[in-house]
Parts: C-alpha cells; sequence; structure tokens
C-alpha cells in the first residue's frame, strides 16, 4: 500500500471513530416551527452549473447543462418539471441569497447564484428538494457564497486567531438578517419561529491552491464549526461539510493532501459529533461532456455534478437528524 493510500485509510478511521450522533429532533419539529439550513462556501456554492446555455462555442453545445441532463435521464430528473416542460418551483422550501446584483429570494428553484437571470444553480436544488421531501416542516434555505474566498483569510473564525475574515462576520450577519425578515421576505411564514437547524459548508479551492493555508485547513475548519456554533447558541448544531470533488477520484496530489485535511477537520472529536464528511469526488463529469471546458475549479459547470452534491448534503443532513 502506498503512502498516500495508506494516509487517507487512517483518515477515514480516525473520522468513523470521532463521529458520535445525537437525536435531533427533525421530525419532532412544532407544526409551527420555520426551519432554516444555512448552505455557505465560495464560488461553488454560489452556483455554476449552467441550465440552458447551448452556445455551440462557448456552452460545448448544451453538453451537460440541466436541459440536457433532464431530457437525456428523465426518470432520474424529470421531477424537476411539470408537465409542460416548466422548472417547478416548491411551496414547502424558499430561499434567500443576497448576491453583488442584489437580494434573490422565492420558491426553490432554478437562478438561486451569483448571476443574474435564471441560467445556473447550485447545490440548493438538490439539497432543498431532498430536505423538503425529508421533513414535514416548511424550510428556508439562506445562501451566503463568495467567489475566491478562503477560510485562512476571509472566512477566519474568532476562536483561529489573527483578523476575523470580513467574510465570515458578513456571513453570520447576513443568516441573522434572514431569519429576522422572515416576516417581512416570506409572508407565508408569518408568526412561525425560525430556528437555525444545520450548517453546509461547500468551500476550498482557495486554501487548496496555498500549501499553507491546506496544512491549517483541518485545525481552522474545527475553529469556523465551534465558532458558529457559539455565534448562534447551539453547542449541537449539525453540520456537513461537502469534499472538494472537483476533478473527480483522480485528482492531483493537492487536491487529495486537501481532502485528506476536510476529513481530518469534520472528524475531529473537539466537535463533539453531529458532523458529517460527504464524499462527493464520484460526482465530477468529464469536461467533453459538460459546458465549460476550461473550469475545472467548477465542476466544468456540468449541471449533474451540482445537483448530486446537493443531494448528497442533503442526505447526510437529514441522516444526522435520524442518528443517536
Amino acid at each position: 500500500m502506498n503512502t498516500k493510500s495508506l494516509c487517507l485509510q487512517n483518515a477515514v478511521a480516525a473520522l468513523a471513530l470521532s463521529m458520535t450522533f445525537q437525536v435531533l429532533a427533525f421530525s419532532q419539529t412544532p407544526n409551527r416551527e420555520l426551519l432554516v439550513f444555512w448552505l455557505a462556501g465560495q464560488s461553488n456554492m454560489e452556483g455554476q452549473g449552467v441550465v440552458d446555455l447551448d452556445h455551440p462555442e462557448y456552452y460545448n453545445g448544451g453538453r451537460g447543462i440541466l436541459n440536457t441532463v433532464i431530457r437525456q435521464n428523465s426518470d432520474r430528473w424529470g421531477f424537476l418539471k411539470n408537465d409542460n416542460g416548466e422548472f417547478l418551483a416548491r411551496d414547502d422550501v424558499a430561499i434567500r441569497f443576497v448576491t453583488r446584483h442584489g437580494l434573490k429570494k422565492g420558491k426553490l428553484s432554478i437562478g438561486f447564484t451569483g448571476y443574474e437571470g435564471k441560467h445556473h444553480i447550485g447545490p440548493e436544488l438538490g439539497f432543498g428538494h431532498v430536505v423538503g421531501d425529508a421533513l414535514d416542516s416548511p424550510i428556508l434555505l439562506v445562501k451566503t457564497a463568495w467567489g475566491g474566498k478562503s477560510l485562512k483569510r476571509d472566512f477566519r473564525p474568532p476562536s483561529a486567531g489573527g483578523t476575523v475574515g470580513v467574510f465570515y462576520k458578513k456571513m453570520c450577519s447576513e443568516v441573522r438578517e434572514a431569519i429576522d425578515q422572515v416576516p417581512e421576505e416570506f409572508p407565508q411564514w408569518k408568526g412561525r419561529k425560525a430556528r437555525l437547524a444545520g450548517f453546509v459548508w461547500q468551500q476550498g479551492w482557495n486554501d487548496m491552491v496555498d500549501s499553507e493555508a491546506t496544512t491549517e485547513y483541518a485545525q481552522n475548519l474545527v475553529h469556523l464549526i465551534q465558532d458558529i456554533r457559539k455565534e448562534f447558541g447551539d453547542p449541537d448544531l449539525p453540520v456537513v461539510v461537502g469534499e472538494l470533488g472537483n476533478m473527480g477520484v483522480d485528482a492531483g496530489e493537492s487536491i487529495l493532501r486537501f481532502r485528506l485535511q476536510q476529513r481530518l477537520g469534520a472528524g475531529d472529536p473537539l466537535l463533539g459529533g453531529n458532523v458529517a464528511f460527504v464524499a462527493t469526488s464520484s460526482f465530477a463529469r468529464a469536461k467533453e461532456n459538460s459546458p465549460n471546458i476550461g473550469h475545472g475549479h467548477h465542476w466544468f459547470g456540468n449541471a449533474e455534478s451540482y445537483l448530486l452534491v446537493g443531494e448528497a448534503l442533503g442526505k447526510s443532513m437529514i441522516s444526522i437528524g435520524e442518528r443517536e
């Protein structure tokens, strides 16, 4: 067995030993409670999956875009559209995302990304359908994501020492604002108590390309989770960490080293459980079958990759809620 395989095997074993779970009351939520799931990260959480752009030169003729994915595998993804071929919007799951173009809010569907219009998706679409199908309570997804940001600097949590990251403060502020604004922005849920029910972290590229940031990533991730729990007064807040699965299972050494740090951080015994690491590398699709063939850092823009990542994150969040 080579050194790389041994390190990965040891990391998986450490993760399994360290993760203990408590019962979460997802299925016992009072009827009038609104469950809030916080989706945070950088550009891949912003959303780079292409929906309908199919220019033969700039988008590879529509290979791997959402419309193509649904057409080619309607049994798997057909539920995303109605009988008229229009994208469905869920009444029981809403989303809020402050972008550089302004506030996007509404029923969960396509278009809740950092781009104008409705031409892209992120992990929120798959995640929202999974948790919406699994839970009886209404759900609000709050996205806080900015491209090109690192945990080492931009999202740096207070307990990591040094200067607290501007975007750590900004994302916490936006989540508080989202919860406070529920009666005005989502009047259908006015009078319901909004409770932060889970935190999803899908981030890492900018730390991966910095060897020093990679080395300290596990420790910084532990600090992030501890500080988020402290900020919102829930020491057992469920947390799901998505793997930097870009470039697939055969990714280069830098990405493999970084993934190991993600696993080690998510599995640290200091977190006391209710944290899950979600492997995503198997969801990568070939650039030849994707719309953005030069954007490996964005899953080549492949919509199916984003759907599968979102579903996996959602299933993991629900799984934590069912464990003891």
